[in-house]
């Protein structure tokens, strides 16, 4: 699962338009990313379309603080613009965790909402992906971990398109 894998799923389960989406990447204030609607549509293309651009790490966290700062609002004081290393790396356990606060979700929500989407998991395999990565009990977040809680948001988001 890529990074325009995850910008158009979480596009679809928050009902977003093209226009709102890019406003979330100007959002955050410590965010340096720029995101233009023709750019935004780039990322949003199939992989084997011409007009396809990967979507970036520095982007996706972008547009995911952006999500965050317009479900609960801006830190204050509120951070300085950050300028992302060209070798910036989001782990799925970073997208996992930035969804989880924009969500204000607890242990609970967060079992819950992998539960819709067809994943189980006990409290501690749950909390050994928030873990520290060098941390011994720390656990990568899969593909499906990710892919299954991103369809368990977007069925409590849009429950008019469970089929």
């Amino acid at each position: 699962m890529n990074n325009n894998d995850i910008l158009r799923r979480l596009r679809f389960a928050f009902d977003f338009s093209n226009k709102d989406s890019v406003a979330l990447f100007k959002l955050d204030p410590s965010s340096s990313a720029e995101m233009t609607q023709a750019a935004f549509l780039k990322r949003l293309a199939k992989d084997e379309d011409e007009d396809f651009v990967a979507c970036s790490d520095g982007e996706l966290a972008a547009f995911l603080d952006g999500l965050i700062v317009s479900k609960r609002g801006l830190r204050e004081p509120a951070p300085e613009p950050a300028t992302r290393a060209d070798n910036f790396r989001l782990s799925k356990n970073d997208v996992l965790k930035k969804l989880r606060i924009a969500m204000s979700f607890k242990e609970d929500g967060m079992l819950s909402t992998l539960e819709q989407g067809g994943t189980s998991m006990s409290k501690s395999e749950l909390g050994a992906l928030f873990r520290s990565p060098n941390q011994k009990n720390y656990r990568a977040c899969g593909n499906q971990v990710l892919r299954n809680f991103i369809k368990g948001l977007t069925l409590q988001l849009r429950p008019e398109d469970k089929n």
